[in-house]
């Protein structure tokens, strides 16, 4: 893909990693910063995940999306140890870059659990936290998430993939699934994705947790979104997540699989951004 692709946006260094990230909203210098965490699908970038939210929070905020570490566009340093310590220390080190001393944070899925255990971790960093379908507390993986994590690069394993992802199949296209393939064969993409997440799978569901006692310790606001449909991180994922954290809601999308941010776009964007406005 060449240079001129919305997935390539600015570049800085993050704890010690070039990365790649976008930055919308920050013009205007009147908006409350909010990072933004992708998933962790193969040959994801921040682009790819929140292209359908930037504009929209980059209205009212300083929408921030990274390519976290072993993702995208970010540099992947030789002999990186991919982990949850890892990307939350990634994260930070791009608030720091920046000089943002309290951001919002969005985090879908994997993100969701990065997000989860940075605010656990860094509270004075984090304002508000929305959590997306999110990973970060113990499940029985599913055979979904399995197939997600232990994607072999072919086009019929990205269209079986998205036909996961996506409830309403009609978004599931040829074109959307030879685009997602092309990106998950970029050079680097796919050896790092099978870094992170080898068989068995399960610990790895197991790592991306965190412990109940912190969970239930986060005194931040939060807003959990999921879709009633999601086969990848199950609804009681949050449903967990909501009756541990004291000051949450959680809000349940019916006929929505794990693109909440997508399926039902919309009511996504004015749901977040009417939580963080408040």
């Amino acid at each position: 893909m060449s240079a001129t692709s919305p997935e390539i946006g600015l570049r800085i260094k993050a704890g010690g990693i070039e990365t790649n990230y976008h930055d919308v909203g920050a013009v205007s210098g009147n908006g409350r910063p909010v990072l933004l965490i992708h998933g962790s699908g193969p040959g994801v970038t921040a682009w790819a995940n929140w292209r359908l939210v930037l504009p929209e929070l980059g209205k009212a905020c300083r929408a921030i999306a990274p390519d976290m570490v072993g993702f995208g566009y970010t540099e992947r340093p030789a002999g990186v140890l991919y982990s949850l310590d890892g990307w939350v220390n990634h994260a930070i080190g791009l608030l720091d870059a920046l000089g943002i001393e309290q951001t919002d944070l969005i985090g879908n899925s994997f993100g969701g659990a990065v997000s989860l255990a940075l605010a656990i971790r860094h509270p004075q960093r984090v304002r508000r936290l929305v959590l997306m379908g999110s990973a970060g507390v113990p499940f029985e993986i599913t055979p979904e998430l399995d197939a997600v994590w232990g994607y072999q690069p072919s086009l019929a394993a990205m269209r079986g993939l998205l036909d996961i992802f996506a409830y309403d199949r009609t978004l599931v296209t040829d074109e959307l699934a030879e685009l997602r393939y092309q990106a998950s064969i970029r050079p680097g993409f796919q050896e790092a994705f099978a870094a992170m997440f080898p068989a068995p799978r399960q610990r790895w569901v197991e790592a991306m947790a965190s412990r109940e006692a912190d969970v239930r310790g986060i005194q931040h606001k939060t807003l959990l979104i999921h879709g009633r449909d999601d086969r990848v991180i199950p609804l009681s994922t949050s449903v967990t997540l909501n009756s541990w954290i004291d000051n949450s809601q959680l809000h349940v999308f019916g006929r929505c699989g794990h693109w909440v941010q997508i399926e039902h776009n919309r009511e996504f964007n004015r749901l977040v951004s009417n939580f963080l406005a408040e």
